[in-house]
């Protein structure tokens, strides 16, 4: 994280003047949009493509080197995906990424372990971070994911995960609140918690191109939200948290302040680092910044795999530069922590919270900090 900590002045530099090129620390990938789920919140399992080999893969992540720090292997659902381990393989090899993020609905609970520890032991060097998605608590669960019997599938593959002694694994559970589960939130964190993750995070619902929901009211109010996001607030304020878990905690707690503000504002409340420090490649090869407007930077088959071709590309600068004109907006969790983590004012009130135990409060001291730098944008 250091190394991370360190590139933060050069991505606002290179945000601002357009120098020094910078390769993106956070970065997603989507091998494929194929889904055994049918959320009410999702349409990728209606999308196809023409999906990157694994040699295609290989190729990409050579081109990317030691650069990204944070990678998502998202999907769709990452574990129908036979070469997923492989996958997992190739990038550690060229990337060696400190982080390697999957999220999963737990359908599979006849695969998903093996393929965890398989990726976990052999990726030492990374911490493998394994994020079960829980959205409703019995039956809820099951309709909000339109299939029957999803909670028990969820619940055998957790317990199989927790039971799995590596040490660079993590087990998370991960709820998106949408405006069909938003008043039922306190059961499902009272359910979350009882199961003792070693993580538990929240992303709202939202409208993305990705996603085919583009047009769907899915998104809660900002009344709703509020009332539901200050309860799980207060819960993570009553857990007592020890070292990197802390900042972690106070990092998510920030987070949840941030989508408040900008489902009030409705423009970006801090400068947005997507297309400069976080990118997304989707399963044919196209680079977004991305998965919200998904637009298309180029596609890396017409360039031999080579990353910087696509991402130094003159389409790259003016789709940088509509989203520093704040031509959009929105509350992605993941283009978030990246802001986050560029953004000096926030990272001092989240270093703030960390030292006073307090993450209830966002800290009067960082709110003037927070105006005289986003005067200058």
């Amino acid at each position: 994280m250091i190394q991370v900590l360190a590139r933060v002045p050069l991505y606002q530099l290179s945000r601002k003047l357009g120098w020094p090129p910078m390769l993106p620390v956070n970065l997603t990938i989507t091998p494929s949009p194929r889904c055994n789920s049918r959320c009410v919140t999702c349409n990728i399992w209606k999308k196809q493509a023409d999906e990157l080999s694994l040699e295609e893969w290989d190729k990409v992540f050579r081109s990317l080197g030691h650069v990204p720090y944070w990678v998502t292997i998202s999907g769709g659902e990452p574990f129908l995906n036979r070469e997923i381990v492989a996958l997992c393989q190739s990038l550690y090899e060229h990337c060696r990424p400190g982080i390697i993020n999957i999220p999963t609905n737990g359908l599979l609970q006849a695969v998903i372990p093996d393929a965890v520890e398989a990726i976990a032991r052999s990726c030492p060097g990374s911490q493998i971070i394994v994020n079960l998605s829980l959205d409703g608590v019995g039956d809820q669960h099951d309709r909000l994911r339109g299939v029957p019997g999803n909670l028990t599938k969820f619940e055998k593959s957790y317990r199989a995960l927790k039971r799995l002694r590596c040490p660079n694994l993590s087990i998370g559970i991960h709820s998106v609140i949408s405006t069909f589960n938003v008043d039922d939130m306190a059961p499902l964190y009272d359910h979350a918690f009882s199961l003792e993750p070693d993580s538990y995070i929240t992303e709202i619902a939202e409208e993305r191109v990705e996603l085919d929901t583009v047009g769907l009211e899915i998104t809660p109010s900002l009344e709703q939200y509020s009332k539901a996001i200050d309860l799980l607030v207060n819960r993570i304020a009553e857990q007592r948290f020890r070292g990197i878990s802390k900042v972690t905690q106070a990092f998510r707690a920030e987070y949840y302040r941030l989508v408040k503000a900008v489902l009030a504002r409705q423009t970006q409340v801090i400068p947005c680092y997507a297309g400069w420090a976080s990118a997304q490649i989707y399963a044919d090869g196209q680079v977004w910044p991305c998965c919200v407007r998904a637009d298309s930077l180029g596609n890396l088959r017409d360039v031999g795999y080579d990353f910087r071709r696509v991402w130094f590309s003159e389409k790259a600068q003016r789709v940088r530069q509509s989203i520093k004109n704040k031509e959009c907006h929105c509350p992605l969790a993941n283009a978030s922590y990246t802001n986050m983590l560029c953004h000096y004012p926030t990272l001092f009130k989240v270093g703030w919270q960390v030292l006073t135990g307090d993450i209830r409060r966002s800290g009067n001291i960082g709110r003037n900090v927070t105006a005289a730098m986003e005067a200058t944008g």
